[in-house]
């Protein structure tokens, strides 16, 4: 209609990146909170808030190159990788960048369902603990939040 103005938007600010292997989880997060992306989101507007795509443009690209880049951007990192710790070249780009990461830790296979549960039961702990300077890697389960690295 003529003379009726748009909302106006304002950016979001990014603050947690999901890694491609909650890719799930990570489209029902960002579909509710704008300071939230993953490879290959599109952007978004949500609450106002317009979020852009996503520099990580693929569920394709390493671990070593995303997790320098997500760093750099200042974002909390969220996965499933429960082996993130063990290993050298991933621990090392973590530490090396300063990452701030959160691992979904079960020994069972999770559903999106459950992931979402641990996500929630976690979540103060996430947003009181990504306030922190990094490197640090914390395992979350139902019931814990607990530093590895």
């Amino acid at each position: 209609m003529a003379g009726q103005s748009r909302p106006r938007l304002r950016p979001a600010v990014v603050r947690y990146y999901f890694d491609a292997d909650v890719l799930g989880l990570a489209r029902i997060v960002a579909s509710i909170r704008p300071d939230a992306t993953y490879p290959g989101d599109p952007g978004a507007v949500i609450h106002k808030r317009a979020r852009p795509a996503c520099p990580i443009t693929s569920t394709d690209v390493p671990d070593l190159e995303w997790i320098p880049a997500v760093a750099l951007a200042g974002w909390a990192v969220i996965t499933r990788d429960k082996a993130i710790e063990r290993r050298p070249a991933e621990r090392d780009a973590v530490f090396s960048h300063r990452a701030r990461v959160f691992a979904i830790a079960s020994r069972e296979q999770l559903n999106r369902w459950a992931q979402l549960e641990i996500l929630m039961a976690r979540w103060r702990d996430i947003e009181r603990l990504s306030a922190e300077p990094g490197p640090f890697i914390y395992a979350l389960t139902y019931t814990t939040t607990r530093r590895v690295l």
